[in-house]
């Protein structure tokens, strides 16, 4: 077991370096190669009317005349022990890991990333326990009651679910929920240690929306595996031994269909995680994919950049997590791996 952990982690921290080379070529050196020249790249982050005076300073304080090698390596040097930025005449020092300074408000990327986190964070919680719940045990109660009215309402939901876009659900759920009937309050972000139940209050509908387009998937996935695994003979044989029906559903005919299950558990919490970008804005959240949205529309790029390892680093997180509890859905993969 201890060797199919260090195995996942090994994998891991791999996955994590080449998504940070990726990333790099992505936003470094692919411009380079579709022609444009260091003055243009430097003009990009300048603003709306850059001055001959201030493209040159940006040249200077990004390193963009140096090679690319070098570039990259200064990179990486800012994310594992922090780098020193020159703005006019004063020397700041950013601390590891340093995503650099965004060039809006020249703000350090990294702390502006943390004090976002726990609204992403609470969004991904309480959405994530919604949709896995509520999808699971209506797909299981799908597949028992199969052919039924709940098994067809349910089932014509999720389509539904599958098939409208969050910002759709989302503003349809503000404007009927919200501003015409006044069921819910109006979405807002208060610390879980500040007022527990503000906290739940203001951000039920965001997790209702949200989870909705997910669960709906869930269901509809557990179904099927759930209708493939009862037609198997090992449940047969569990029914003729007089095993009771809820022991036969939910040992062994729920525990295989878990395996697909958690594998896109993993990646939905972790893609949550690393900023639910529509829920955020359609909600006016400030949480990390809104502060995302925000950064992509300025051309932001060290926010943008952030962002994107950040977001990276929570679902190869996710995965390791997923691939750890393989071995407890199913304990063959101790031995397979």
């Amino acid at each position: 077991m201890l060797t199919y952990i260090l195995r996942r982690v090994g994998a891991g921290v791999l996955l994590l370096a080449i998504v940070t080379l990726v990333t790099f070529t992505i936003f470094y050196v692919v411009p380079r190669l579709a022609g444009q020249t260091t003055e243009q790249l430097a003009t990009m982050y300048v603003g709306k009317a850059p001055t001959p005076e201030a493209i040159e300073a940006t040249i200077d304080r990004l390193g963009l005349d140096q090679p690319i090698t070098v570039q990259f390596w200064e990179f990486l040097r800012g994310i594992f022990v922090g780098a020193e930025y020159q703005f006019g005449r004063d020397t700041v020092q950013c601390a590891a890991p340093c995503f650099g300074y965004s060039f809006q408000n020249y703000q350090e990327v990294f702390p502006e990333i943390i004090k976002r986190l726990p609204v992403t964070f609470s969004l991904a919680i309480g959405a994530g326990v919604i949709w896995l719940v509520g999808g699971v045990a209506v797909g299981v109660i799908s597949a028992i009651k199969k052919g039924s009215v709940f098994d067809r309402v349910a089932m014509g939901i999720a389509l539904a679910g599958v098939s409208l876009p969050i910002f759709f659900t989302g503003l349809l759920c503000l404007a009927f929920l919200v501003h015409a009937t006044g069921l819910f309050p109006s979405p807002s972000y208060t610390p879980f240690t500040d007022n527990p139940v503000a906290w739940a209050t203001g951000l039920i509908l965001p997790w209702v929306t949200l989870a909705f387009l997910h669960a709906a998937q869930y269901a509809r996935q557990t179904r099927a595996g759930m209708l493939e695994t009862m037609g198997e003979d090992y449940i047969r044989t569990a029914r003729a031994k007089g095993l009771a029906e809820r022991k036969v559903v939910l040992k062994h005919g729920l525990r295989p269909t878990l395996t697909p299950i958690v594998t896109i558990f993993g990646l939905d919490l972790g893609l949550v995680l690393g900023g639910a970008v529509l829920t955020e804005t359609v909600f006016s959240l400030n949480g990390i994919g809104r502060y995302a949205v925000t950064a992509i529309v300025q051309s932001d790029l060290p926010v943008i950049l952030g962002v994107t390892l950040f977001g990276a680093f929570f679902i190869v997180v996710c995965n390791l997590i997923v691939d750890l509890l393989y071995a407890w859905v199913d304990p063959r993969v101790r031995v397979t791996a």
